[in-house]
């Protein structure tokens, strides 16, 4: 049987009651005045920005690609840390993460501005990520929105020239200079930031420098370590394109090798994984400490952290507007 088709009313609908949600939820832990102000604010920017017609360009693997780092970068603000060294009695499934006594899957613990924890559903912050993702790539010059490793290769001079990697609040700002102060606004009233500590341009320089490694790095490897896996090691979605992870990252092989950590021929050994966990493995720890601590994909599964990105990863499913 066919699914049957909204209408634009049923979809602007559904987008302002989603926005509702999100606002519900994610201010719960504010003071009460100060979060009715942002609340009101912010909700009337998310709605306006929602009903808009969804831009083509959002379709292409670049904005995919912007989404995913941001989702990361969101998600790791929102998510309560949990200590690195900990350790899981049980070895995890790495296809199949294991559920906590909140399942993440369709819960997140967040932390607001008192200290005290706010469960946040998975599916209020895609849709807030997917918002996001839209205002910030309007504001991409065209060269950022085209940006692939063939125009990388075509032009090698491009990331000097114009991309400096890693960027810098400044070089953000410098880039952006149309990126609308809803962006700013929406960041601070969800506790993502704190104005008095960082900006949006600070907040967005290592999502972009993120992007912009993405998008030039060259073709992964032969399909002969590709078809060995079935979906994302940590996440299992296996409907979405992955990435490879070098497990042990290439910026420390001499370093590796010449100190014993690792034989020669394990810095090569790799993880498929989704762009939206690649991205969250990146921000859990160094290169150094993933080459000495975290170099399987199991020890990765033994922190709470991954776990946790895993499980609210294995939930997402973009939604057109």
């Amino acid at each position: 049987m066919s699914p049957s088709i909204r209408t634009d009313r049923e979809v602007t609908t559904e987008n302002q009651r989603r926005l509702n949600v999100i606002d519900s939820r994610l201010l719960t832990s504010s003071h009460s005045h100060a979060s009715r102000e942002k609340s009101h604010l912010t909700e009337s920017k998310l709605t306006t920005t929602h009903d808009k017609m969804r831009n083509p360009d959002e379709e292409t693997l670049q904005f995919e690609t912007l989404r995913d780092c941001l989702s990361a970068a969101v998600v790791e603000r929102v998510t309560k840390p949990a200590t690195k060294t900990k350790r899981r009695s049980k070895k995890a499934n790495p296809r199949r993460p294991p559920k906590s006594q909140h399942d993440a899957s369709s819960v997140i613990t967040s932390v607001g501005d008192d200290d005290e924890n706010t469960q946040v559903d998975a599916d209020d912050m895609i849709d807030f990520t997917s918002y996001l993702a839209s205002e910030t790539f309007d504001s991409f010059p065209a060269d950022l929105k085209s940006l692939s490793h063939a125009t990388h290769t075509a032009d090698p001079s491009l990331l000097q020239s114009r991309f400096p990697l890693p960027l810098t609040g400044a070089d953000v700002a410098d880039l952006l200079p149309t990126l609308s102060s809803d962006v700013a606004d929406s960041l601070a009233a969800y506790h993502i930031v704190d104005p008095a500590k960082q900006g949006a341009h600070e907040f967005l320089a290592p999502v972009l420098t993120e992007y912009i490694s993405a998008l030039v790095a060259p073709p992964p490897p032969p399909r002969s370590t590709r078809d060995s896996v079935e979906g994302c090691e940590l996440c299992g979605r296996d409907w979405i394109g992955l990435t490879y992870h070098h497990l042990i990252p290439r910026m420390v092989h001499d370093k590796v090798v010449k100190r014993g950590w690792h034989r020669e021929e394990e810095l090569n050994n790799v993880a498929w994984l989704c762009r939206l966990c690649h991205s969250f493995v990146h921000r859990f720890a160094g290169h150094e400490e993933l080459a000495r601590q975290y170099y399987t994909v199991e020890l990765l599964l033994e922190q709470e952290e991954v776990v946790r990105i895993a499980q609210y990863a294995s939930r997402v499913r973009w939604k057109g507007r």
